[in-house]
């Protein structure tokens, strides 16, 4: 029988690789979308200089807030790999 504490850091491993993986696609589109909307931007001259300034303060505000909440899940992902060694650890040692 698996050990309910290693299942979990196995769990937590996967979830990690999955949201890393989930987030970089994401970052990979949203940049693709950043340059073909820079371009289709570029070639309306006519649109209004506080509209585009908008727009890229909009993108730039997107761009934060994903890498906010990349740093946040990252942080709490350490805090559960942590929680998990920690009882293996405390696992072992009651064996020992």
């Amino acid at each position: 029988m698996m050990d309910p504490k290693k299942l979990g850091k196995q769990m937590l491993d996967f979830y990690k690789t999955s949201f890393d993986n989930s987030y970089a696609a994401m970052m990979m589109l949203q940049e693709q979308m950043d340059r073909m909307g820079a371009l289709f931007l570029g070639q309306m001259g006519n649109l209004p200089e506080d509209v585009k300034r908008g727009l890229a303060e909009w993108n730039k505000s997107y761009k934060k807030s994903c890498e906010d909440f990349k740093k946040t899940m990252d942080e709490n992902f350490k805090k559960l790999d942590a929680f998990f060694v920690e009882a293996q650890k405390a696992e072992k040692a009651k064996t020992d």
